[in-house]
Formats: C-alpha cells, structure tokens, sequence
C-alpha cells in the first residue's frame, strides 16, 4: 500500500499545476478585458472549452488517483469486511478516554476505531510522531462514528482531536495511543 505521506506530496504538485492552469484562466480574462484598445474578453467558445477542458482534467485527476489514496479500497468494500478488532473510543469533556492505553495492532489488522461522543462535535485524528496525519473522522454526538483502518508498517501513532470544540479542543491529545507490531516495515514518519 502507499504511504499517505507520499501519496499526498505528489498530489501537492499535481494540484499546484493544476490551480495555477485555473489561475491562468482568469489572468487570462483580467488581461484581455483590461488592455487598452478594444475592451472585449476572450470569445465564448474559448472561454467555455477552457472551462471544459479544467473541468475534464480536475476530474480525471480523482479517478486516476482514487486507488492510490491508501484508504479508498476499504471504504469501497466497507460492507464486506470483518473488522479483526474494535476498539472503543469515548470523548467527553474535552477529553479523549481510551478503554486500552497503548492500542495494540497487529500488521494487517483490520481495525475498527468506534468513536462516540457525549457532549461536542470532536475529531478522531490519527497522527505520526512527526505531526503528519494517517487518517481522521468527524465525532458527532447521536451518530455512528467508526473508522476502518489497516496499518501495515510498524509505529508509535498519536491521537487527536481534529475538529475546533473550544479552547480546550486544543489540548486533545493521547501520546503514543496506537503500537503498531508484526510488520516487516517500519514508518519512518511514526518512530520514537
């Protein structure tokens, strides 16, 4: 599987050229529609085939990459997947309470991570030792919040929460929540 954090460095470029072309476009219009002499704007049937042409190109882009993005083939068969674990996850009072401090995962485990929340919307982040996030869901209180996850590299993940609830949301955070053993890999990006 792809590492999240290599899959979204390229997408960084992919989607730099690609809002900068999107950019070009109104360059482009301010340029023409403010130049001295005639003060007319591309015609309309350039103007359409370029809106076309972003709108054909911004969307081939997310089914060229869909695959990629490490998390889309669980979701894609969410319903055909026996989680090999579940861990229960309560937020309240602006606290994060875990039911097992350290998680511990075994490679290639499919994990199920089963937020609730008694009083705010929170978020349920899962993030490396250097600050880079693995994945994350919103906590909404009264709704299913559960996350499927398969870790397949060796690490020490953080938890946080990712979503504003006051002040205090802030200071959400459960060091080194997630131990991920087994693997033949380690992240890099997730080690002490």
């Amino acid at each position: 599987m792809a590492d999240s954090v290599d899959v979204l460095s390229t997408l960084k470029i992919v989607y730099t050229i690609y809002a900068l072309i999107a950019i070009s476009l109104i360059g482009w219009f301010g340029y023409n529609i403010t130049r001295d002499g005639a003060k007319k704007g591309p015609s309309r049937a350039i103007f359409y085939t370029y809106i076309a042409i972003l709108a054909i190109v911004g969307t081939g882009l997310h089914f060229l990459t869909y695959n990629t993005v490490p998390w889309v083939p669980y979701d894609l068969a969410r319903d055909k997947i026996k989680p090999d674990k579940v861990f229960h996850i309560t937020y309240k009072d602006h606290r994060i309470i875990l039911e097992e401090h350290p998680m511990v995962i075994h490679c290639g485990d499919k994990v199920v991570f089963d937020a609730k929340s008694e009083d705010l919307t929170y978020g349920f982040g899962i993030f490396r030792q250097n600050g880079s996030m693995v994945t994350q869901m919103q906590v909404v209180p009264g709704s299913r919040n559960d996350l499927l996850w398969i870790f397949d590299k060796n690490g020490v993940y953080n938890i946080r929460s990712t979503e504003y609830s006051g002040p205090k949301g802030a200071r959400m955070v459960v060091k080194d929540a997630i131990k991920v053993i087994g693997c033949k890999e380690f992240d890099r990006y997730s080690m002490k």
